[in-house]
């Protein structure tokens, strides 16, 4: 019998040290007869990341510990604790951010044509309570975008030197709920329409809010949207979703002058960001996924293909 298999922990909990790469047979449980529980594997991640890099053996660039300062002798201080969603977010992205070399693409996308198609929908289905978003069409041209490039739709393996390429399309979208920010995973995306994806996220988004979600529908993602159009911005650089090898954020739509046929003319342009894993896709490539996803969504005619 493996180390690994005598480790006294539930197969949530082992699912659970998989997802965030932990080999459970290093944790030391603090449960009943020494059971592993969740909180053991999120200190585990939280220990192996305050020590320094190469501390265990590992090569690589020396990190130096973080200072310990005493801030109240500067002024008055409130210690809050971060809520079970930030803690376990943030060893996650802290692991993403070192272990994987990012660059980002940035592009904009002119929806104008698309804003007045969502418009006229949202009127057709205000009476049935759906609320067609943007979202609901940059996941579809997020799966056309998919389907075209499907380096973007892949996983390195363990060994680093082999691309898993995926044959489905399940897409994480970043929800904000008052304790931190969650993904949940829409599946199917390429068999679904822009009113049912549109359903779906509306109460997938309710659930996450209401701290609903289930961990199945957290789970299999092959790549992420974080949209922070609804508050602002025109640009930012989102932490790939690892092992997603790459995220597309987008920001707030604004009114531009684009010179067109002879003469400018006001378009609502759409940021664009996407990071990608630079081991996996290069430069070239990210520009023309950038490119075929603002040409999809410029002509929403595309996504009916």
């Amino acid at each position: 019998m493996s180390q690994r298999s005598k480790a006294h922990a539930s197969p949530a909990i082992r699912r659970f040290a998989r997802e965030l790469g932990v080999d459970i047979a290093q944790v030391k449980g603090s449960g009943e007869k020494g059971r592993v529980t969740k909180d053991d594997v999120q200190n585990f991640v939280k220990a192996a990341l305050a020590q320094p890099r190469g501390a265990t053996g590992g090569s690589g660039l020396q990190v130096l510990a973080m200072p310990v300062v005493d801030f109240a002798q500067f002024g008055a201080i409130e210690t809050r604790p971060l809520s079970r969603i930030q803690k376990l977010s943030g060893a996650n992205l802290h692991r993403n951010w070192v272990s994987v070399p990012h660059v980002t693409q940035f592009d904009e996308a002119d929806i104008t044509e698309m804003e007045a198609f969502r418009k006229q929908l949202n009127e057709e289905y205000a009476k049935q309570g759906i609320k067609i978003t943007p979202l609901a069409f940059l996941l579809r041209a997020v799966v056309e975008a998919l389907q075209q490039f499907p380096d973007f739709n892949a996983s390195l393996d363990a060994s680093g030197e082999n691309l898993i390429l995926k044959k489905y399309f399940h897409i994480g979208v970043a929800v904000d709920t008052p304790d931190g920010l969650v993904v949940p995973v829409l599946h199917d995306v390429n068999q679904k329409g822009i009113v049912q994806l549109a359903r779906e996220l509306g109460e997938t988004s309710g659930r996450a809010r209401d701290k609903k979600l289930t961990a199945a529908e957290m789970q299999g993602g092959c790549f992420t949207i974080s949209s922070l159009g609804g508050i602002g911005g025109t640009a930012f650089t989102p932490i790939i979703n690892a092992p997603e090898v790459a995220i597309l954020g987008v920001s707030r739509s604004s009114m531009k002058q684009v010179y067109q046929d002879g003469a400018f003319v006001p378009r609502l342009m759409l940021p664009l960001s996407l990071s990608y894993d630079h081991r996996v896709i290069d430069g070239a490539s990210a520009a023309r996924f950038t490119v075929y996803l603002a040409q999809t969504l410029a002509d929403v005619r595309r996504l009916a293909l």
